[in-house]
């Protein structure tokens, strides 16, 4: 059978989509690109804030319209299913499966069910079964089919999160902090270097906690050092470290690691410490503003990304005042804001003093406004400089001028920007480039 994945949300959730992923097509599934082929659509969703619910029920109701033509069965999973499963079966009769991740260990059983259920005969599953060699059943990281090609892949160190911050639904989704063995993760690694990948994005919803439950300490710089030793791998970078607990030797780690990019992203949320107590983070603007002073003086070329959050229930102008400061004062290299989102079984859904649209909308609006300014003036800095670029892609212009587009070590995929250079390169390969030239959000140079 012919079966299709959307992967709704974060890189975290996409892991968990290419096992899925791995364990059809170890039962001998074929994988399709195009909706329109697929006779099963499993769409893995998330549930994180408003806007991604509601993207998630327009994405279910937009797959469950196949059904009139090929598709047989419809499989939603994910973080929506997680708050909602038992309203969602009331409300959306299309969908034939509804998986938890914490059903995640039945995974397959439940797909088998259903499959016998609803599409095939007792016989035809005995059959398909008998076929079946490996006779996989649990979703497992080492057999993850990677669906973001060759440059770089997701590798997943932890699941869930301790931090309980007041906004946040994530610890009542996807539970507890749990980190993978070490082991595990070096496999996985080694695994996909000799496939031919070249970057390894490290993950979780706060990497700088990794190996606390399990090794009674944090272990995430000896983890990148043991990754950098694997061959194949080219690149490493880390995401979501949380400022309280970015330690010495990470720093140094990162300082003296060739193979680590010096990069950052540090999920700040808000710089007020009336507010930062209010939210339960473990951080205050002192510790914050030392913590960039120290990163931007012990690592050359350090590149530092953080997201803000404006609109928490009590932030008044002065807080926002305060807020708006510490931007142009950090000079972001990049910066995600957001609104706050009102998430049912949090903390922060019952603080009074909430703060209406109009009034958030305004303060995103002022803090993009300064911070688009200061990514103009970084990137100019960038001019004359000469960078490694990992070449991902290349197109013809409509002056027929052919570009390859690539990144440097300062660019994550899909959320920063890219290199764009002329000259003579190759899918899938470093090249050397010197910047000539800057657009609003990306560089433009040449190659070596």
């Amino acid at each position: 059978m012919k079966v299709g994945f959307i992967s709704l949300g974060c890189s975290k959730n996409l892991v968990d989509t290419e096992m899925m992923i791995g364990l059809f097509k170890e039962n001998n599934f074929e994988i399709v690109n195009n909706p329109e082929d697929a006779e099963i659509i499993i769409i893995n969703t998330c549930g994180f804030i408003e806007s991604a619910k509601k993207e998630a029920i327009d994405t279910i109701f937009e797959m469950a319209e196949y059904k009139k033509k090929k598709c047989k069965l419809l499989i939603v999973t994910g973080c929506l299913i997680e708050r909602y499963k038992d309203e969602l079966i009331k409300e959306m009769p299309e969908v034939d499966l509804f998986i938890k991740f914490s059903e995640y260990k039945a995974f397959w059983e439940q797909i088998e069910k259903t499959i016998k259920e609803k599409i095939e005969s007792n016989k035809k599953l005995e059959n398909k079964k008998a076929k079946t060699e490996k006779n996989v059943k649990e979703l497992d990281f080492l057999n993850r089919v990677v669906t973001t090609g060759l440059n770089y892949a997701y590798i997943r160190i932890a699941e869930g999160c301790n931090n309980f911050c007041t906004f946040c639904a994530i610890p009542y989704i996807r539970g507890r902090y749990t980190s993978r063995r070490e082991e595990d993760i070096l496999e996985e690694v080694e695994n996909l270097a000799k496939e031919g990948i070249r970057e390894f994005i490290i993950i979780a919803q706060d990497t700088t906690k990794y190996g606390e439950d399990i090794y009674g300490k944090p272990k995430l710089a000896e983890l990148l050092h043991k990754i950098s030793k694997i061959g194949g791998v080219e690149w490493i970078r880390f995401l979501y470290s949380y400022p309280e607990t970015i330690t010495d030797d990470l720093i140094k780690e990162v300082k003296s690691n060739e193979k680590i990019c010096k990069y950052f992203d540090i999920p700040m949320q808000h710089i007020s410490d009336r507010i930062l107590k209010k939210m339960n983070r473990k951080t205050t603007k002192a510790s914050t503003k030392k913590l960039i002073t120290r990163l931007r003086n012990e690592i050359t070329g350090v590149i530092i990304r953080s997201t803000l959050m404006v609109g928490f229930p009590g932030e008044t102008e002065k807080d926002f005042e305060e807020l708006y400061e510490f931007v142009k004062w950090a000079k972001f290299d990049k910066l995600g804001c957001f609104t706050y989102s009102k998430e049912e079984g949090t903390v922060a859904e019952k603080l009074p003093n909430q703060v209406h649209s109009s009034t958030k909308k305004a303060r995103y609006n002022k803090i993009m406004k300064l911070q688009k300014h200061i990514s103009e003036e970084n990137l100019k800095k960038h001019i004359g400089k000469e960078y490694t670029v990992l070449i991902e892609d290349a197109f013809v212009d409509e002056d027929n001028e052919l570009y390859y587009v690539g990144r440097t070590y300062m660019d994550v995929p899909e959320i920063d920007g890219y290199v764009y250079l002329q000259g003579e390169a190759e899918i899938n390969t470093f090249v050397k480039c010197k910047i000539t030239d800057v657009s609003e959000y990306d560089l433009i140079g040449e190659i070596e």
